[in-house]
């Protein structure tokens, strides 16, 4: 190769991105840090100089909604995870699910579903199987069909606009984040829908097999964390009872402002927000302690956002996403090409199974979408389309949750996936057709 060669935008943006991938992939750095240092240097070499500033801010400019919005959304659940609003819901699952098999499964994915909305799986992880596993434990049903649900509905649930796989998404191909998420609505409530299917499957399956086991026969499980300790006792004065039902209409309501887009999602979130920490923490001391008590996740994430904004805006300022979609187009079949969006769905399941989100959405999601504009395809629906195979990601050996969820209910993490693969692609399967009958994804462009 002669020098030139290596100075080529598209071959310069290619070097950057594996860069990226490697260095996150192999923990070598941060996806922050990486995010930041690695275009810096690339575009350096690009001969972009002085010109990496505005490139770096306007990228950042561009993402810097979806950060405002993000900040509010983790704040604004937190706030009524510690206020006990979703406390009602989970004592009447665990009161209604009883020593039925099938009502215990579909519990389970119900309270997956509710626990999920404040975008964590760390910590739904924890409140879900705390709850559950000593119902399954009693009855004597599998552990894995706790963690197959757990992950395929927490996953699902992290379509959300504030989940962290869409912000990421729309911030990979600067696309407005109601925009990605609204369409892929129903998808993602037909996904929600097969996961309940599975559960009574589950349900139904374990009835049988128990109704022949031994009487008293159960799975044997590690103890269950305990609760009534110093922790719970102080979680358990934050609640706020009295305040359950402007709660729940304050967040339904806010729901509700964001399907029907009747502000910006940053507006909706900000004020909901006021109005939450105010109501429910009137004192300033304890505001302040509430903000600061989930400060980590806030500033995490929007640091993450604003650094991917600077790593797209030097990729597409430099030219080198031009380049590389360019250079993917004189190698991708012309008669293939109107289909990205649907081989994009299905090829973020093994994709996003080997890589972590980070290195998928900001290292692979830009240049499929620059190249799926040349054949008309809106970078909003390749971004819908990256979202598909989150079910199988979430079985992923990249992703700490797993090792959490499966330390908790006492199984190897190999069983869990072999258990689980199967059911986690078939859920991707039914929220990718529901995706192209909706037209969330475009089975063909234009």
């Amino acid at each position: 190769m002669t020098p030139s060669i290596f100075l080529n935008p598209a071959f310069l943006g290619l070097a950057m991105v594996v860069t990226f991938m490697t260095l996150i992939m192999t923990k070598r750095m941060s996806a922050i840090a990486a995010l930041l240092l690695v275009p810096i240097l690339f575009g350096l070499i690009a001969g972009a100089g002085a010109g990496l500033g505005p490139m770096m801010i306007k990228g950042v400019l561009q993402v810097a909604p979806t950060a405002l919005m993000l900040a509010f959304a983790v704040l604004y659940f937190a706030i009524m995870m510690d206020a006990g609003l979703f406390d009602p819901l989970v004592r009447k699952v665990l009161a209604t699910v009883g020593e039925d098999p099938v009502r215990i499964a579909l519990g389970t994915a119900v309270l997956a579903t509710v626990v999920s909305l404040d975008g964590d799986g760390t910590t739904t992880a924890l409140i879900v199987i705390t709850a559950m596993l000593p119902v399954y434990r009693k009855v004597g049903m599998n552990p894995l069909i706790l963690a197959t649900l757990l992950g395929s509905t927490n996953s699902l649930m992290n379509f959300v606009p504030w989940g962290g796989p869409s912000a990421r998404a729309a911030s990979a191909v600067h696309a407005d984040l109601t925009q990605v998420f609204l369409p892929l609505l129903p998808a993602m409530i037909a996904g929600l829908a097969g996961v309940y299917g599975l559960a009574w499957l589950f349900g139904r399956s374990e009835r049988r097999r128990l109704a022949g086991a031994a009487p008293g026969a159960t799975i044997a499980a590690p103890p269950v964390v305990a609760l009534d300790t110093p922790a719970d006792k102080a979680a358990e004065a934050l609640r706020r009872p009295r305040l359950f039902w402007l709660n729940l209409v304050l967040t339904v309501g806010l729901l509700l402002g964001m399907i029907l887009s009747l502000a910006p999602l940053p507006v909706l979130m900000m004020g909901a927000f006021a109005v939450a920490v105010t109501i429910n923490y009137p004192n300033l001391r304890e505001q302040k302690a509430r903000i600061a008590a989930h400060a980590d996740n806030v500033v995490n994430v929007v640091v993450l956002i604003f650094s991917a904004g600077a790593f797209t805006g030097i990729l597409n300022g430099t030219g080198m996403a031009d380049a590389m979609a360019t250079a993917a187009l004189s190698v991708i079949p012309p008669n293939i090409g109107p289909f990205l969006a649907p081989i994009t769905a299905l090829a973020s399941m093994p994709l996003t199974f080997v890589m972590s989100n980070d290195a998928y959405y900001f290292g692979v999601v830009p240049v499929i979408a620059q190249t799926a504009a040349h054949y008309g395809i809106a970078p909003e629906a390749i971004a819908r389309a990256s979202l598909i195979g989150q079910p199988v990601h979430a079985l992923s050996p990249l992703l700490a949750p797993i090792y959490l969820a499966c330390g908790l209910l006492g199984v190897d993490v190999a069983d869990a996936q072999r258990f689980a693969l199967k059911w986690a692609v078939l859920i991707c399967l039914l929220v990718l057709g529901a995706a192209l009958l909706t037209g969330a994804v475009p089975l063909v462009a234009g």
